[in-house]
């Protein structure tokens, strides 16, 4: 179903961010932004983890495997594709990937099917309705538009706001621009301990523990998750702001 766009209603009108948290997460991205190398205790280049994202803002794209998969589906024709891609783009409670949409209409090829996403992007834009298709982690969902957003966020008042303490969007940044990063080199980097924030941020589902680290005793390490993504209307990790981003205002 039609969902509000992120930063302006739904998910993220009920991810209200308590006490000037929100300020705070800019001055830690502000910090962090351009921390994508070597992470605390000289581990080396951190690699993100595989979250679907691509460096363009749009799910990721494999060219060489575009033909790949092609059944039935691909003898629709191509209003029948669009129409069909639209109803389940709108269906879809989540985003939806461009492989999902492959599978459940029967095999069409890759590029059919990113032609009709295209054509439901430009027929939203020029409909007049406060509707938009966004790429939004690793997969496509249809939003309200910005212009909306007071009027969409009236919904979540009557909702209990989920809300998220300062020092649990420092520990979130840290995580997202190191990832995988280890508890010990979050608290090097904030200089307190971090356990049961960590554990607050996976219960909330918007850090995940992603394998053990080379090191004496193989501590865990921690990254992002897909719901950290749809939370901050991120398509890809890669969409995070940098430094420069950071201090354009």
């Amino acid at each position: 179903m039609i969902q509000p766009s992120e930063g302006e209603g739904g998910s993220a009108a009920e991810f209200e961010l308590a006490g000037g948290a929100g300020a705070m997460l800019v001055d830690d991205l502000r910090v962090l932004g351009t921390a994508g190398g070597d992470a605390e205790g000289g581990n080396g280049p951190v690699p993100e983890p595989d979250l679907g994202q691509s460096p363009e803002n749009a799910p990721a794209r494999e060219e060489s495997d575009a033909g790949a998969g092609v059944g039935a589906g691909d003898a629709l024709s191509e209003a029948e594709l669009a129409s069909a891609v639209a109803a389940l783009v709108y269906a879809s409670p989540e985003p939806i990937s461009e492989r999902r949409l492959q599978a459940l209409l029967e095999g069409p090829r890759l590029e059919r099917v990113r032609a009709a996403l295209e054509t439901l992007r430009e027929r939203l834009a020029s409909s007049g309705l406060p509707y938009e298709l966004r790429a939004l982690a690793g997969g496509w969902q249809i939003l309200t538009t910005p212009d909306v957003g007071e009027i969409v966020q009236r919904l979540a008042k009557v909702r209990k706001s989920e809300r998220i303490s300062g020092a649990a969007l420092e520990t979130l940044a840290v995580v997202a621009y190191r990832q995988p990063v280890t508890k010990a080199e979050i608290e090097a980097i904030r200089g307190v301990q971090a356990g049961p924030i960590l554990r607050t941020l996976i219960e909330r589902g918007l850090v995940r523990v992603t394998g053990r680290a080379d090191l004496p005793g193989h501590p865990l390490q921690y990254g992002t998750t897909r719901e950290f993504l749809d939370r901050f209307g991120l398509g890809s990790l890669a969409d995070l702001p940098r430094d420069g981003e950071l201090t354009k205002d």
